[in-house]
Protein backbone atom coordinates (compact mmCIF):
# COMPACT_ATOMS: atom_id res chain seq x y z
CA UNK A 1 0.00 0.00 0.00
CA UNK A 2 1.46 3.29 -0.63
CA UNK A 3 2.71 5.39 1.80
CA UNK A 4 1.42 9.55 1.47
CA UNK A 5 2.35 12.18 4.27
CA UNK A 6 0.04 14.71 4.62
CA UNK A 7 1.28 18.38 5.13
CA UNK A 8 -1.12 20.74 6.49
CA UNK A 9 -1.37 23.37 8.69
CA UNK A 10 -4.32 23.36 10.52
CA UNK A 11 -5.35 20.23 12.34
CA UNK A 12 -8.96 20.75 12.61
CA UNK A 13 -9.20 21.27 9.00
CA UNK A 14 -7.19 18.22 7.92
CA UNK A 15 -9.71 15.76 8.18
CA UNK A 16 -10.76 16.06 4.77
CA UNK A 17 -8.05 15.50 3.19
CA UNK A 18 -6.81 13.01 5.30
CA UNK A 19 -9.96 10.90 4.78
CA UNK A 20 -10.15 11.74 1.02
CA UNK A 21 -6.20 10.00 0.71
CA UNK A 22 -7.20 6.62 2.73
CA UNK A 23 -10.38 6.67 1.09
CA UNK A 24 -8.15 6.27 -2.19
CA UNK A 25 -5.95 3.10 -0.56
CA UNK A 26 -3.24 5.17 0.61
CA UNK A 27 -1.55 4.48 4.26
CA UNK A 28 -1.38 8.32 5.73
CA UNK A 29 0.56 9.61 7.74
CA UNK A 30 -0.57 12.82 9.53
CA UNK A 31 0.51 14.59 13.26
CA UNK A 32 -0.39 17.89 14.24
CA UNK A 33 3.71 18.75 14.32
CA UNK A 34 5.61 21.97 13.85
CA UNK A 35 7.86 21.82 10.59
CA UNK A 36 10.73 20.94 11.90
CA UNK A 37 9.51 17.19 13.15
CA UNK A 38 7.49 17.05 10.12
CA UNK A 39 10.88 17.41 8.45
CA UNK A 40 12.20 14.85 11.33
CA UNK A 41 9.70 12.31 10.56
CA UNK A 42 9.93 12.44 6.36
CA UNK A 43 14.17 12.01 7.40
CA UNK A 44 13.48 9.17 9.36
CA UNK A 45 10.85 7.71 7.39
CA UNK A 46 10.38 8.78 3.81
CA UNK A 47 6.95 8.69 2.12
CA UNK A 48 6.23 7.71 -1.11
CA UNK A 49 4.89 11.20 -1.45
CA UNK A 50 4.12 14.47 0.31
CA UNK A 51 0.26 15.64 -0.34
CA UNK A 52 0.61 19.86 0.75
CA UNK A 53 -2.77 21.47 1.17
CA UNK A 54 -2.39 24.98 -0.09
CA UNK A 55 -5.45 26.24 1.32
CA UNK A 56 -4.35 27.02 5.18
CA UNK A 57 -0.93 29.25 5.38
CA UNK A 58 -0.16 28.74 1.10
CA UNK A 59 3.14 30.48 1.60
CA UNK A 60 4.31 27.79 4.60
CA UNK A 61 3.48 25.12 1.91
CA UNK A 62 5.50 26.53 -0.31
CA UNK A 63 8.33 27.53 1.58
CA UNK A 64 7.88 23.96 3.09
CA UNK A 65 8.14 22.41 0.09
CA UNK A 66 10.97 24.38 -1.04
CA UNK A 67 12.67 23.39 1.85
CA UNK A 68 12.59 19.74 1.33
CA UNK A 69 13.20 19.99 -2.30
CA UNK A 70 16.63 21.60 -1.38
CA UNK A 71 17.49 18.69 1.07
CA UNK A 72 19.03 15.08 0.19
CA UNK A 73 16.96 13.06 1.96
CA UNK A 74 13.31 14.16 0.76
CA UNK A 75 14.42 15.81 -2.80
CA UNK A 76 13.05 12.75 -4.63
CA UNK A 77 9.68 12.29 -3.06
CA UNK A 78 7.18 13.54 -5.12
CA UNK A 79 5.00 16.45 -4.40
CA UNK A 80 1.37 16.78 -4.57
CA UNK A 81 -0.05 20.68 -3.92
CA UNK A 82 -4.05 20.24 -3.06
CA UNK A 83 -6.42 23.19 -3.71
CA UNK A 84 -5.40 26.49 -3.01
CA UNK A 85 -5.88 30.00 -4.58
CA UNK A 86 -5.16 29.95 -8.46
CA UNK A 87 -2.64 33.00 -7.54
CA UNK A 88 -0.79 31.52 -4.94
CA UNK A 89 -1.01 27.88 -7.25
CA UNK A 90 0.33 29.92 -10.06
CA UNK A 91 3.47 31.43 -7.82
CA UNK A 92 4.17 27.36 -6.21
CA UNK A 93 4.00 26.33 -10.02
CA UNK A 94 6.46 28.74 -11.38
CA UNK A 95 9.06 27.20 -8.71
CA UNK A 96 8.13 24.02 -8.54
CA UNK A 97 6.95 22.44 -12.17
CA UNK A 98 7.65 19.16 -11.72
CA UNK A 99 5.54 19.37 -9.11
CA UNK A 100 1.98 17.83 -9.39
CA UNK A 101 -1.40 20.53 -8.90
CA UNK A 102 -5.21 18.87 -7.84
CA UNK A 103 -8.20 19.35 -6.22
CA UNK A 104 -9.23 17.39 -3.27
CA UNK A 105 -12.73 16.54 -5.00
CA UNK A 106 -13.59 14.51 -7.03
CA UNK A 107 -11.58 12.31 -4.48
CA UNK A 108 -11.22 9.72 -7.71
CA UNK A 109 -9.06 12.31 -9.36
CA UNK A 110 -6.72 13.26 -6.50
CA UNK A 111 -6.32 9.57 -5.79
CA UNK A 112 -5.46 9.11 -9.39
CA UNK A 113 -2.92 11.53 -9.37
CA UNK A 114 -1.15 10.23 -6.07
CA UNK A 115 -1.30 7.10 -7.42
CA UNK A 116 0.56 7.78 -10.38
CA UNK A 117 3.07 9.90 -8.57
CA UNK A 118 3.98 7.42 -6.21
CA UNK A 119 4.88 5.41 -8.52
CA UNK A 120 7.55 7.55 -10.13
CA UNK A 121 9.67 8.71 -7.88
CA UNK A 122 11.00 12.31 -9.19
CA UNK A 123 14.38 11.27 -11.10
CA UNK A 124 15.76 14.49 -12.49
CA UNK A 125 14.25 17.21 -9.93
CA UNK A 126 14.30 20.46 -10.24
CA UNK A 127 15.78 22.38 -7.66
CA UNK A 128 14.20 25.99 -6.80
CA UNK A 129 16.04 28.89 -8.00
CA UNK A 130 18.30 29.63 -5.11
CA UNK A 131 17.52 32.98 -2.63
CA UNK A 132 19.75 35.42 -4.38
CA UNK A 133 18.07 34.50 -7.91
CA UNK A 134 14.35 34.30 -5.85
CA UNK A 135 14.48 37.88 -4.53
CA UNK A 136 17.07 39.67 -6.09
CA UNK A 137 19.00 40.65 -3.07
CA UNK A 138 19.79 38.93 0.26
CA UNK A 139 17.85 36.97 2.51
CA UNK A 140 16.10 37.10 5.83
CA UNK A 141 18.38 34.05 6.73
CA UNK A 142 21.35 35.49 5.19
CA UNK A 143 20.42 38.72 7.04
CA UNK A 144 20.84 36.52 10.49
CA UNK A 145 24.06 34.89 9.25
CA UNK A 146 22.80 31.52 8.59
CA UNK A 147 25.06 29.96 6.03
CA UNK A 148 24.86 27.22 3.50
CA UNK A 149 25.97 23.93 4.82
CA UNK A 150 25.31 25.14 8.36
CA UNK A 151 22.82 24.38 11.27
CA UNK A 152 20.54 27.08 13.23
CA UNK A 153 19.14 26.67 16.34
CA UNK A 154 16.10 27.71 17.12
CA UNK A 155 14.04 28.56 20.50
CA UNK A 156 10.93 28.38 21.81
CA UNK A 157 9.53 28.88 18.42
CA UNK A 158 5.69 30.15 17.66
CA UNK A 159 4.09 27.78 14.88
CA UNK A 160 4.55 30.05 12.14
CA UNK A 161 8.44 30.87 12.25
CA UNK A 162 9.37 28.71 9.12
CA UNK A 163 7.27 31.30 6.61
CA UNK A 164 8.53 34.15 8.63
CA UNK A 165 12.70 33.21 7.97
CA UNK A 166 11.58 31.87 4.55
CA UNK A 167 14.16 29.97 2.09
CA UNK A 168 17.43 28.81 3.47
CA UNK A 169 20.60 28.69 1.89
CA UNK A 170 21.38 25.10 0.48
CA UNK A 171 21.97 22.27 3.15
CA UNK A 172 21.26 24.76 5.91
CA UNK A 173 18.81 23.35 8.54
CA UNK A 174 16.73 24.83 11.51
CA UNK A 175 16.77 22.39 14.17
CA UNK A 176 14.57 23.42 17.06
CA UNK A 177 15.77 23.48 21.01
CA UNK A 178 18.78 21.72 20.67
CA UNK A 179 21.37 21.01 23.46
CA UNK A 180 24.66 21.25 21.19
CA UNK A 181 25.23 25.26 20.91
CA UNK A 182 24.88 26.45 17.19
CA UNK A 183 26.66 28.42 14.99
CA UNK A 184 23.31 30.95 14.83
CA UNK A 185 20.30 30.99 17.64
CA UNK A 186 17.06 32.34 16.77
CA UNK A 187 15.40 32.79 20.28
CA UNK A 188 11.70 33.73 19.86
CA UNK A 189 9.94 35.72 23.02
CA UNK A 190 6.50 36.12 23.91
CA UNK A 191 6.42 37.41 27.66
CA UNK A 192 8.46 39.91 28.86
CA UNK A 193 8.18 38.27 32.42
CA UNK A 194 9.81 34.87 30.71
CA UNK A 195 12.16 36.68 28.82
CA UNK A 196 13.49 38.22 31.87
CA UNK A 197 13.77 35.28 33.53
CA UNK A 198 15.22 33.62 30.73
CA UNK A 199 18.42 36.11 29.91
CA UNK A 200 20.56 34.62 32.03
CA UNK A 201 20.71 31.10 30.82
CA UNK A 202 21.07 32.36 27.35
CA UNK A 203 23.96 34.59 28.60
CA UNK A 204 25.49 31.77 28.93
CA UNK A 205 25.76 30.54 24.87
CA UNK A 206 26.43 34.02 23.97
CA UNK A 207 30.02 34.19 23.66
CA UNK A 208 29.56 30.86 21.40
CA UNK A 209 26.61 32.00 18.78
CA UNK A 210 25.25 34.65 16.60
CA UNK A 211 22.23 35.11 19.53
CA UNK A 212 19.01 37.19 17.88
CA UNK A 213 16.08 38.00 19.98
CA UNK A 214 12.95 37.71 17.66
CA UNK A 215 9.72 39.28 19.32
CA UNK A 216 6.38 39.92 17.33
CA UNK A 217 5.57 43.59 16.66
CA UNK A 218 3.39 45.54 18.03
CA UNK A 219 2.23 46.22 21.91
CA UNK A 220 -0.33 43.09 22.17
CA UNK A 221 3.30 41.06 23.16
CA UNK A 222 4.60 43.78 25.44
CA UNK A 223 7.88 44.06 23.96
CA UNK A 224 9.41 46.23 21.90
CA UNK A 225 12.75 47.42 21.09
CA UNK A 226 13.44 49.74 24.36
CA UNK A 227 12.07 46.24 26.67
CA UNK A 228 14.29 44.25 24.78
CA UNK A 229 17.46 45.98 24.63
CA UNK A 230 17.31 47.14 28.06
CA UNK A 231 16.60 44.01 29.75
CA UNK A 232 19.45 42.44 28.07
CA UNK A 233 22.01 45.24 28.71
CA UNK A 234 21.01 44.75 32.82
CA UNK A 235 21.61 40.93 32.25
CA UNK A 236 24.96 42.22 30.78
CA UNK A 237 24.65 41.70 27.07
CA UNK A 238 25.10 44.16 24.17
CA UNK A 239 23.05 44.67 21.43
CA UNK A 240 24.79 45.19 17.58
CA UNK A 241 22.46 44.87 15.06
CA UNK A 242 18.92 44.63 14.41
CA UNK A 243 16.75 42.82 11.85
CA UNK A 244 13.10 43.43 10.88
CA UNK A 245 12.49 39.75 9.58
CA UNK A 246 8.78 41.08 7.72
CA UNK A 247 6.31 42.71 9.01
CA UNK A 248 4.94 41.27 12.00
CA UNK A 249 8.53 40.06 13.70
CA UNK A 250 11.53 42.03 14.48
CA UNK A 251 15.15 40.62 15.94
CA UNK A 252 17.72 42.44 17.45
CA UNK A 253 21.30 40.41 17.98
CA UNK A 254 23.49 40.48 21.34
CA UNK A 255 26.56 39.49 22.15
CA UNK A 256 28.37 39.65 25.45
CA UNK A 257 29.16 42.89 27.28
CA UNK A 258 33.14 43.15 27.70
CA UNK A 259 34.13 43.56 31.11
Amino acid sequence: MPRVRIVHWKAPQAGPLVEACRGGGFEVGYEDLKFSDLARRIRQNPPDALVIDLTCLPSQGRESAIYLRRTQYARHIPLIFVDGDPEKVEQVRQQLPDANYTASIPRTRLAAIIKAACARPVSNPVLPPGPMDRYGSRTIAQKLGIKENSTAAVIDPPRDYVGAIGPLPAGAELVENPKPVQPVTLWFVADPRVYQTSLRRMHAIADRTKLWVVWRKGSASGLSDKIVRAAAIEAGLVDYKICAVNNQWSAMAFARRKS
